[in-house]
């Protein structure tokens, strides 16, 4: 005879299955990450526009991105992209790298988040694993000024080498309070 908790469980996973397909395959690798990295590994775990989405820590991310590239049940063998992100309001964590990750083989995406300060801006390259992480990691440091420990070959890619500036971080106002030639008329406000 079956155990009824266990066909509840089941008829609830198909439901949430026919109702949005995601979820499931959201908790599916969720569980796998817990089952290899712990639980306690990732936090605030969200699903905004069904894109599973987890934050962890710089010191594991390295290991965590190494261990799904070439896990054989995720396989998440493409790095799609990383992103710098300057948060100066966010004291302690005023900055974050933001990976996304995919798997081809499964067409399932993964978020992963790191935040750190923007006094010690240090984070294990990616390059020894993904080739594309190369000039995105050039990039991020060359916008918000993030270091890439390990990076064979950090210089700056878009802005010009002697720039002593990141531009993207949020340091400056965004309009130049002096300009005489930009009234309040021409602009509607």
């Amino acid at each position: 005879m079956a155990d009824p908790i266990e066909e509840s469980a089941a008829a609830q996973a198909t439901a949430v299955a026919q109702e949005d397909p995601n979820k499931l395959t959201n908790a599916k690798v969720l569980a796998r990450l817990q089952e290899l990295f712990g639980a306690d590994t990732f936090t605030d775990v969200e699903e905004p526009y069904g894109l599973l989405t987890a934050t962890t820590t710089r010191e594991r991310i390295h290991e965590i991105v190494q261990t799904l590239a070439g896990e054989e049940e995720l396989k998440m063998h493409f790095l799609t992209t990383m992103c710098g992100v300057h948060f100066p309001e966010d004291e302690g964590k005023e900055l974050s790298m933001v990976y996304h990750l995919h798997s081809l083989v499964n067409n399932v995406r993964l978020r992963l988040k790191i935040f750190f300060p923007i006094a010690d801006p240090v984070v294990p390259t990616l390059t020894d694993i993904y080739a594309t992480a190369n000039w995105m990691e050039r990039e991020a440091y060359d916008f918000y000024g993030i270091i890439f420990q390990g990076h064979p070959n950090l210089i700056r890619i878009l802005n010009v080498e002697d720039m002593d500036y990141h531009p993207m971080r949020r340091e400056y106002p965004l309009e130049d309070g002096t300009r005489e030639d930009k009234t309040d008329l021409f602009f509607g406000r």
